[in-house]
């Protein structure tokens, strides 16, 4: 564990109560506040107009962002989210990108009311910016946040913030991955709340001071103000609703919304039975020296309308893999937004009130300073949500009414490649392989995981347009395709995953690789009640191989095996480089099964063989259906004998144990 710097402990996030934290700002910054009474009076026409305009005011907040960004992880990824929330940052709205970002800028509001509000001030016209991974905005450095207070009369009336992943604020290795780090000093500058626009002026010094860390600063400053023109345009429909409706009853509804989500979230609650429930994800490597296995694992403990979700027992932080308490938090929304609030709103402040979080400070997943973070997002942070959505689903098996919205884990890390050098115009890039976004997702209790469907934490997500990819950066696909026996098998199969294999294209130089993502020797993906866990990861580079004389003769490679080479996999934390006849493959996670793959119809897996997701081998030694030679028919009788031959083995296995 790092040792703790004197002074460092100012830049902890505490989140008080309410009242307590309206008792810390300074008296010269009004806040425009409401009664209990106002909110119980608003009648359902006016708060469902005015909420449904709320919604709409983040939609467009989104659509702002993605039109004014110039990256592909923004405009074609998705990676990036918004919110509205009230005076005192609680979340009122969130949009549906990436939730575990949203579930930390509201923290970040809360530490610039505690911390700022006297010096420099919060007035009309400002914006802030924070990428302090123990601050809030994000999970890590590369998460960066841009909020602004919404005045009205001169009283604080709201924030709106925008948040998305840049490709890279500095570091040791390019794309601020740093597989190498120890702690913090070795990755990118965390930035607490600066004030990056002032009275609606960008301040060009603290742009100068931001940009100044980034090999691709000019991307990144584009970025830098498509947030803030996604804020300017909030703020634009905000005053619109004040005027038309009145600030008095916007603030009531807002206020109903986060009253409304608690009500509703305590009243599915009630519906599953008391108990706890167990659920436990797993890192390889903490960094590139590092061969451990790191845990994190909660129980959740469900009595009447609440739950107590508790990490205690998580191994302690190391290496860059760890995540602070913005992490965690975001990490635990990030599974009970999809899993329990998706016929709800996503009025986080409210949602957040049927939860107790219990977490010991110097772990994986609430990591103290200086540790290091720089891969929290898809490590310590995706890890708790794995753990928090087995442990959801094992709730909701136990509810006839609520046990459809369970799910195995799907895609169960993230396979993280970032590429960089010169590209094809002689500029310097990075790129960052966004593939993964489409994992397959977890089986649910009653039918298949969607294959290459996406991430639960992020609905809207999606990968980059191969043709786009190609132009902005110097590389050429040789394929992208699903993968057979990829998804965890079950009685309801887990969703299929799928691969890519790279060329670098029309560049003199070599380009730096950076390969980071867990699941290469124990599974991420974990199946249910029996169900199998999917795919384990594979990123492989293949040296000098003989792929451009092949695409000079017409013919594209479809395997590795086809290139020729020297086959080399790679580790979970690896910096290496990409050489002119070098390839580079990728092969992320899909879904875990759900159920005993021994009760799946035999039909149903005929049915996959037929449609390349299942092999044949795999039908017979996974499912126990045996497919005949002609790959398209089912020996009925061969089946039966094979599933009892399995039966029979697995009972002679655990009578074995028994008696040892």
């Amino acid at each position: 564990m790092s040792t703790a710097i004197p002074g460092s402990e100012v830049f902890a996030t505490k989140v008080p109560p309410p009242e307590e934290l309206r008792a810390q700002i300074p008296e010269k910054l009004a806040l425009h506040e409401v009664t209990q009474e106002q909110v119980d009076a608003i009648d359902p026409l006016t708060y469902e107009v005015i909420r449904h305009r709320l919604w709409s005011v983040t939609n467009e907040m989104g659509e702002a962002l993605k039109r004014m960004s110039g990256s592909l992880v923004v405009s074609d990824t998705n990676d990036f989210n918004f919110s509205l929330t009230d005076e005192l940052g609680q979340a009122i709205q969130i949009g549906l990108y990436n939730t575990e970002l949203s579930a930390c800028a509201d923290m970040a509001i809360t530490w610039t009311l505690q911390n700022r509000a006297d010096n420099p001030g919060i007035e009309e016209g400002d914006m802030f910016l924070s990428n302090d991974p123990w601050v809030g905005g994000g999970a890590h450095q590369n998460d960066v946040c841009v909020f602004a207070p919404v005045f009205w009369e001169g009283k604080l009336f709201c924030w709106s913030a925008a948040v998305a992943h840049q490709l890279d604020l500095g570091g040791v290795a390019p794309g601020s991955w740093t597989p190498r780090s120890q702690d913090v000093f070795w990755e990118s500058l965390p930035t607490p709340p600066l004030k990056i626009v002032r009275n609606g002026v960008l301040q060009r010094d603290a742009e100068d001071v931001y940009l100044r860390r980034s090999r691709i600063p000019q991307l990144v400053g584009l970025d830098l103000r498509a947030k803030i023109g996604s804020n300017s345009v909030a703020q634009d429909r905000l005053r619109d609703m004040l005027r038309q409706y009145g600030p008095d009853t916007v603030k009531a509804v807002m206020k109903r919304m986060m009253d409304d989500a608690e009500r509703r979230l305590r009243n599915k609650l009630r519906a599953v039975p008391d108990g706890s429930w167990t659920g436990t994800s797993y890192q390889e490597q903490s960094d590139s020296t590092d061969r451990g296995l790191h845990k994190v694992t909660v129980r959740l403990t469900k009595k009447d309308d609440s739950l107590t979700l508790d990490f205690r027992g998580t191994d302690p932080q190391s290496g860059m893999i760890n995540c602070t308490y913005v992490g965690l938090r975001g990490g635990v929304m990030a599974a009970v937004l999809p899993m329990l609030a998706g016929d709800m709103p996503w009025s986080i402040g409210g949602l957040e009130r049927c939860l107790t979080i219990i977490s010991e400070e110097g772990t994986l997943n609430n990591a103290t300073f200086p540790a290091g973070v720089c891969k929290a997002s898809v490590a310590s942070a995706w890890a708790t949500s794995n753990a928090v959505m087995e442990a959801l689903s094992k709730m909701l098996d136990t509810s006839d009414e609520h046990r459809r919205t369970g799910q195995a884990v799907g895609c169960g890390t993230w396979d993280l490649g970032i590429l960089s050098g010169l590209d094809q115009r002689g500029v310097p890039f990075v790129y960052m392989v966004s593939e993964a976004m489409a994992g397959g997702m977890g089986a649910t209790f009653t039918r298949d995981g969607v294959d290459t469907g996406g991430q639960i934490a992020v609905p809207q997500g999606r990968i980059a347009d191969v043709e786009m990819t190609e132009l902005m950066n110097p590389v050429l696909y040789l394929w992208r395709r699903e993968e057979p026996d990829s998804g965890g098998a079950g009685k309801f199969r887990g969703g299929l995953s799928g691969s890519i294999c790279l060329l670098p294209w029309d560049t003199s130089v070599p380009m730096g690789c950076v390969v980071s993502g867990s699941g290469k020797a124990v599974s991420m993906n974990v199946g249910l009640a029996g169900g199998y866990p999917g795919n384990h990861q594979q990123d492989i580079i293949v040296r000098d191989t003989d792929t451009r004389r092949l695409l000079g003769e017409g013919r594209i490679p479809s395997a590795l095996d086809q290139a020729g080479g020297t086959v080399e996999p790679q580790g979970n934390e690896t910096e290496t480089a990409l050489n002119h006849d070098d390839l580079y493959m990728v092969f992320w996670q899909a879904g875990g099964g759900y159920g005993d793959p021994l009760l799946r119809d035999p039909e149903r897996v005929l049915k996959d063989v037929l449609e390349g997701k299942v092999t044949s081998a795999a039908a017979r030694d996974l499912y126990g259906v045996v497919v005949g030679d002609d790959g398209a028919t089912m020996d009925v009788e061969a089946t039966e004998r094979l599933r009892e031959d399995i039966r029979r083995e697995r009972r002679k296995r655990v009578e074995e144990q028994e008696a040892a």
